[in-house]
């Protein structure tokens, strides 16, 4: 058995020979129109009189093993032409070597693949691009015992993966991060591609088609920092059990088909910094315990079937919220006065809930950072709070279908674009040339009526206006003496 060797010299004599290697390409790159492939083929045959025999080697049957991966995944590329020598020290970007020396003997090192990241994402990550019949060998579950990282990325888009290859109890005791992103045609059991994989530290599993029930053994990856399984076809509950991942940052459900309530148990996840379950089918009340997760930046529980409890107030007392979202949900009641201590709150979200009432006017007073804030298709009245002018820093005020009347007086068009007012009939705008600006957002908005006088607080009396009640005054003497003398006549 042997460990993770850790000596610096050797990792990075390395990382030296890679680095040069990509140096070169990006150079060659630059000033010859040349196909990726000849390049790689002039970088290799320039590598190989460098090539420092000092260091071990990766043994024939691993290295056999990677130019088979590689040609389940693109058959068209001439990977054993372009990459002849070790692989380790002169392979493609993606495939990643480290040193391991053994338990009883240190000195004694052997090198091993430890990551294997498959899936051209950008030409600073030129993972080994997959064609389009690519299909996922077996070898990856057994020819590489001591792999740490497992990376995919829009590999499975067009020839349908219909399963897994069975993955013997003997893998990934070592596997730290498992990541599938964009892989719609890899659909299989969750449950047979997430097995009890203990070391697991990340498992971002998102925009695949992976179908089925979160298995149990998740629960027990107790090093978990990261579970990401938003936009598959999952279902089922959230299980109880995941209140052993203690150690868990991010959970990400989004876009699945999970339904029931939500388990108090998530509210025992105290180092979570998101939690994403919108776009399911959660139920009931939104649990309270969630208040627990003090150290929590992102919540976003929108378009479920939480309804009839209203905003929570316990939103109050998550004082690191960035942002919130529960748009969606007909949770119904006010909007509550639960903003003083949120001023830290970049976007909130609470379109399309059933809300009533006025918009609280503290909204405009303690949201000092927001960047949006979503109101949207409710069923609120009353006017817009003067106290959104205060809102320098927002891009967008979203108030669009409710029933929302009177004046909007904010005379600054710089912060007009940024308010959607659309579908509130009974409101009007002040200023004519504000309602004729494109692009303010105020264009459906009518004029005020004269008779529609402006609120007192806003309203200042000029030296003009003090003349006229001047002159007001003694005319209404005259007429009272007038009608003085008359009813004297008549008696």
């Amino acid at each position: 058995m042997t460990q993770l060797l850790h000596s610096s010299h050797l990792h990075t004599c390395s990382c030296s020979f890679r680095n040069q290697n990509r140096e070169k390409q990006t150079s060659m790159a630059q000033l010859h129109p040349i196909s990726t492939f000849t390049l790689l083929f002039l970088t290799t045959l320039l590598s190989s009189f460098v090539i420092s025999h000092s260091q071990p080697l990766l043994s024939p049957a691993e290295q056999a093993s990677v130019y088979r991966v590689l040609d389940s995944l693109n058959p068209h590329v001439p990977w054993r032409t372009l990459f002849p020598d070790d692989l380790c020290s002169y392979g493609p970007h993606g495939v990643v070597c480290d040193f391991f020396a053994n338990d009883t003997d240190p000195s004694v090192v052997t090198v091993h693949v430890s990551e294997l990241s498959f899936g051209y994402v950008s030409d600073y990550t030129p993972n080994p691009p997959c064609s389009s019949t690519a299909t996922l060998s077996p070898l990856l579950f057994t020819s590489f015992p001591y792999l740490r990282k497992l990376f995919f990325y829009r590999c499975f888009n067009e020839t349908t993966v219909v399963s897994v290859p069975d993955i013997p109890a003997s893998f990934g005791s070592g596997l730290e991060e498992l990541v599938f992103i964009d892989n719609p045609s890899l659909v299989s059991p969750l449950s047979g591609i997430l097995r009890n994989f203990t070391s697991l530290r990340r498992a971002v599993l998102t925009g695949n088609g992976f179908y089925g029930n979160v298995p149990d053994s998740v629960a027990e990856m107790v090093h978990l920092e990261e579970l990401t399984l938003s936009g598959n076809q999952l279902g089922g509950e959230i299980p109880v059990s995941f209140e052993k991942l203690k150690k868990l940052k991010v959970l990400d459900l989004g876009g699945n088909s999970f339904a029931g309530k939500v388990p108090d148990s998530v509210g025992s996840l105290s180092e979570l910094l998101k939690l994403d379950l919108s776009s399911n089918g959660f139920s009931g009340k939104i649990p309270e315990s969630l208040k627990n997760l003090r150290r929590l930046e992102l919540l976003d529980l929108s378009y479920n079937r939480f309804n009839n409890s209203g905003v929570p107030l316990f939103l109050s007392e998550m004082t690191q919220l960035r942002t919130v979202s529960l748009s969606g949900n007909l949770l119904g009641g006010q909007i509550p006065e639960i903003w003083s201590k949120l001023g830290g709150i970049l976007g909130i979200g609470l379109s399309g809930m059933g809300l009533v009432g006025k918009i609280p006017a503290s909204m405009g007073v303690y949201l000092r950072n927001v960047r949006y804030l979503g109101l949207d298709n409710n069923k609120l009245e009353g006017t817009v709070p003067q106290e959104f002018g205060l809102l320098e820093s927002v891009n967008e005020i979203n108030l669009e279908n409710n029933s929302l009347s009177g004046r909007v007086s904010f005379s600054s068009a710089k912060f007009g674009h940024k308010m959607k007012l659309y579908g509130n009939p009974q409101l009007c705008v002040d200023d004519k040339g504000l309602r004729f600006a494109k692009g303010l957002g105020f264009e459906e908005l009518k004029v005020c009526s004269k008779q529609q006088k402006p609120n007192s607080a806003h309203f200042t009396m000029d030296s003009s206006s003090s003349s006229a009640v001047q002159v007001v005054v003694p005319s209404m003497v005259m007429v009272c003496g007038f009608l003085g003398m008359i009813v004297l006549m008549l008696n």
